[in-house]
């Protein structure tokens, strides 16, 4: 996916520019302080970096950055992938945005939807690869030349990394089971005999409040039965008093005597009869209510003491009765963690296991590594020769730990021998920073081929040099362009002259503001901005002839890598088709 189109809005200094970019090497130069690096800038925001107040335009409201990619036929299934994969949309072309407003909160979308500046940053990563003017700075850290390494011998660290974290889980586990094991056996104690104490009770869930209730109305047993017989008997009557069943029967035959006078009563009557018949079914149930229930002290005894119990162990474990069931299960969980705890031959086993499991995937990565890394020591050391080191050897050293660690069993670093029989020592000791920045673009490039991104941009990594070795570095950033699209900042007059395309950023001044602007230029305009690289301020005649002779320099160079990039195209495609 090659950069196709960028459209800045109140970014920095730029008020607003649209830009197209074409395939091949594209050079940026400008004046210092023309603003050459904005461009760079705003896409690294646009790709999910992060996004400043700062970057607004002065007296604008918002940043706004565009960015349009083509979509090749070999990135599509993936890209697509991943695009559903989020819900976005797919298209012939990728557009990423990004605003940014002068509170610092900013937005971005995809393909017109919203995303997050995650997802802006994954997706970034996979399309545009940059080297920064400090890129030979990361040569120095450990990290960096692991990642380098693995990244051009296409080694997934990752297994690695999730066994290294199995195991020193196992590790942890078993140092806390040794150093906690009197600790680990009282804890143990204490469960077991809680879990006994309360196993006497045997609490079962939804057991409390069926207990309570049953015990409260055992409690009161005689007194519902004393009130039971007297509504009986307040219904039925007794000792010669009159019942509430015998009234509401007189009550219905006083009406049934005038009914045919006034059609109403019957109604009513019919009431008290339904009454009647109500008032008789509870009559019978208080009877047998009053009648059945026998009082045993034995019942109540045995609850009242299942009670107490059942409230003295909440008591003391400071819980309500009704969370007891719950609290004697999480027991028993704690004590079956504590029995797997203790058992130091167990967690014994799972260490060295785990760590088997370690070296094993620390194994496999190691082997992609020494397999690559005098493949990477040999590509280096040959674009090593062509930026003006010649003679120098460049060797990726891969050492074995006595332990594993997170990274694998490797100790990885770049050295450099000035000859072919020098002894290789760490670039740090022996390189200057202009070879260091040679060394950073020589490793770019090598790794670079192998990645999936078909964007390189490269921000000044031509710091510290100049020359022939200038030119040598245009020449590599172009045989990089037959394959992929290159950006490069540059200020370097024999860089500029290798490109495909050249892109002029100068500043633009009113008399109430400062803004950049970018432009393509060729034919004059270009020779004119390759002699004032070249130092030649007024332009002259003699300046003006030595950059047009850089230029068509450069075109020669150009035109045969175009015909070396077409016979190894041929011969890679010949191989393919007898393979």
């Amino acid at each position: 996916m090659a950069l196709r189109r960028m459209v800045l809005r109140d970014f920095v200094l730029v008020q607003s520019l649209e830009l197209d970019f074409q395939n091949g090497f594209t050079v940026l130069s400008g004046e210092t302080g023309a603003g050459k690096s904005i461009l760079i800038d705003a896409l690294q925001m646009a790709l999910g970096a992060r996004a400043e107040s700062g970057l607004v335009r002065e007296g604008a409201q918002r940043a706004d950055i565009v960015a349009e990619f083509d979509v090749s036929a070999t990135a599509a299934a993936a890209l697509h992938q991943w695009l559903d994969a989020h819900g976005f949309d797919t298209h012939e072309t990728l557009m990423v945005r990004r605003t940014v407003d002068v509170q610092g909160k900013s937005r971005a979308w995809i393909n017109g939807s919203v995303a997050t500046v995650g997802q802006l940053h994954t997706l970034g990563e996979s399309l545009v690869d940059i080297h920064g003017q400090h890129a030979w700075q990361s040569l120095m850290r450990p990290q960096s030349v692991r990642s380098l390494l693995d990244a051009y011998a296409q080694a997934d660290d990752g297994p690695t990394l999730q066994a290294w974290r199995d195991w020193r889980a196992a590790v942890e586990a078993l140092e806390a089971a040794q150093a906690n094991a009197t600790r680990l056996r009282q804890d143990r104690e204490r469960l077991q005999w809680q879990i006994e104490e309360m196993g006497k009770l045997a609490p079962q869930q939804d057991e409390w409040e069926s207990l309570n209730s049953q015990h409260t109305r055992l409690t009161h047993l005689q007194d519902l039965q004393r009130a039971a017989s007297q509504a009986w008997a307040l219904l039925d009557g007794s000792e010669g008093d009159t019942g509430a069943a015998q009234l509401l029967s007189q009550a219905a035959s006083t009406l049934a005597e005038h009914r045919a006078i006034e059609p109403q009563f019957g109604d009513w009557e019919n009431t008290l009869l339904q009454l009647l018949d109500q008032v008789a079914d509870v009559s019978r149930s208080l009877r047998d209510y009053a009648q059945s229930q026998e009082w045993d002290a034995g019942d109540l005894e045995s609850l009242d003491a299942r009670v107490s119990q059942w409230l003295s162990l909440a008591r003391r474990h400071r819980q309500t009765p009704d969370s007891l069931p719950q609290l004697w299960a999480d027991w028993k969980q704690e004590l079956k963690a504590l029995d797997a705890g203790i058992d130091l031959e167990a967690l014994s086993a799972a260490e060295q296991a785990s760590k088997q499991a370690l070296l094993a995937a620390a194994g496999v990565l190691s082997r992609k590594r020494q397999a690559a890394a005098p493949q990477l020591a040999k590509a280096v050391t040959e674009a090593m020769q062509s930026l003006g080191m010649v003679g120098s050897q460049f060797t990726v050293a891969v050492r074995t730990l006595d332990e594993p660690q997170a990274h694998g069993l490797d100790e990885i670093e770049f050295l450099i021998a000035s000859h072919a029989a020098g002894v290789a020592k760490p670039l740090n000791k022996v390189a200057s920073g202009g070879e260091l920045s040679r060394v950073s673009l020589a490793i770019a490039v090598c790794t670079s081929r192998l990645g999936l991104t078909e964007t390189l941009v490269f921000d000044e990594v031509d710091t510290g040099i100049g020359g022939a070795v200038a030119h040598s570095v245009g020449s590599l950033m172009h045989r990089l362009g037959i394959d992929r699209q290159v950006l490069a900042v540059t200020h370097l007059p024999q860089v500029a002259a290798c490109a495909d395309q050249h892109l002029l950023v100068r500043k633009h001044k009113t008399s109430q503001s400062v803004s950049s602007m970018v432009v393509p230029i060729e034919g004059d305009a270009r020779v004119e901005e390759i002699a004032r690289m070249l130092g030649s301020d007024p332009m002259t005649d003699a300046s003006f002839e030595h950059a047009q002779e850089m230029l068509a320099a450069g075109k020669q160079d150009v035109a045969a890598l175009a015909r070396q990039g077409a016979g190894r195209k041929a011969t890679t495609a010949k191989r393919s088709k007898h393979a």
